[in-house]
């Protein structure tokens, strides 16, 4: 069910993203200039609300020069709304409020602000990266860990066990053996341990993905358990439901070498993993869209080209927004 709009300047805040949206398919008709012309004279909130983000605009101007290429078309069109002209918008159709939100937000925020992890996860991580960045950890047992993109973990060694949480991302783990000290990863509910093998964990939006290259892994959660060995993984949903799954050992951990392979995954968390790649936001706007499964094979070097990639598979389209702001919708 889609959310209402509480207020008319929230429905303004709406449509003036959706004109930044669609101003630039259709620059040359003049028909939806004057359209256009006509939604902003029709209110103050719509005045209100376009003048908005032209302030957005002028924030975006201040930026590095670096960017200023980039940022130039946009900011020229907020700033001379009477040169606009969105295409044709498809009838019925309405972009989650979310979306808008989202899109004035990550236009103020830049790219600076958008990548850096929050607030929580710098109070709670003993590691973390951010976009784009890995990280290679050696823990004091000599155990050693890859931290992907976008993502943070705790470490806590006790004399008779080694555990780590996982905050946030995804985590290559290559254990040293000690049977007297077993070596457990924590994402949510799920715990895997093991006493020295070769793996893999992600937490996603909604599962916990753990995968094993080498040796041995127990999966724990909700009382339930499951032992894994190369090649095998398994995904358990927050209701405690676990999917087995099987794949090549080899491509266990292959997002370290810039490779992401997807196998019946929720295109939802795929765009989550990708996002870990990408210098912006990358918003996807119907739900029904977003749990779709998607099987593939992706270059997480070129983020935006595996996302159209990903839109193709299932006839979606992806928008750029801004250098910083890609769209996915259904149609």
């Amino acid at each position: 069910m889609k959310r209402g709009l509480d207020t008319d300047e929230d429905r303004a805040v709406l449509e003036a993203t959706e004109w930044v949206m669609l101003l630039q398919e259709q620059p040359e008709d003049e028909t939806l200039r004057r359209r256009f012309e006509t939604w902003l004279a029709a209110s103050p909130a719509h005045e209100a609300a376009w003048a908005d983000l032209g302030h957005v605009s002028d924030v975006a101007a201040t930026m590095s020069p670096v960017y200023a290429k980039q940022w130039s078309p946009f900011i020229a069109t907020l700033r001379a709304p009477q040169a606009l002209a969105p295409s044709e918008r498809s009838r019925g159709r309405r972009f989650p409020r979310r979306l808008a939100i989202a899109a004035v937000m990550a236009v103020a925020a830049g790219l600076a602000i958008v990548s850096a992890p929050t607030l929580l996860l710098r109070v709670e991580a003993d590691y973390l990266t951010r976009v784009a960045e890995q990280r290679h950890i050696e823990l004091p047992d000599g155990s050693q860990v890859t931290l992907a993109p976008d993502s943070a973990m705790a470490v806590s060694y006790e004399p008779g066990e080694r555990r780590v949480r996982l905050l946030s991302g995804e985590a290559f783990f290559q254990v040293k053996s000690n049977p007297d000290r077993p070596f457990r990863v924590v994402a949510r509910t799920v715990e895997a341990e093991v006493l020295g093998t070769i793996f893999d964990v992600r937490l996603e939006s909604e599962e916990v993905t753990v995968s094993v290259r080498e040796g041995s892994v127990r999966v724990a959660a909700d009382g339930a358990g499951e032992r894994l060995g190369p090649g095998h993984s398994v995904r358990v949903s927050p209701d405690g439901n676990v999917s087995r799954t099987s794949s090549a050992p080899q491509l266990v951990g292959a997002w370290r070498q810039g490779q992401l392979y997807l196998e019946e995954q929720r295109l939802g968390d795929a765009i989550v993993q990708l996002r870990r790649y990408f210098n912006g936001m990358i918003l996807i706007t119907d739900e029904a869209l977003a749990d779709r499964r998607i099987t593939g094979a992706y270059n997480l070097a070129d983020p935006e080209h595996a996302l159209r990639g990903m839109a193709r598979a299932h006839g979606a389209t992806v928008r750029r927004i801004t250098p910083w702001l890609l769209v996915m919708s259904a149609s």
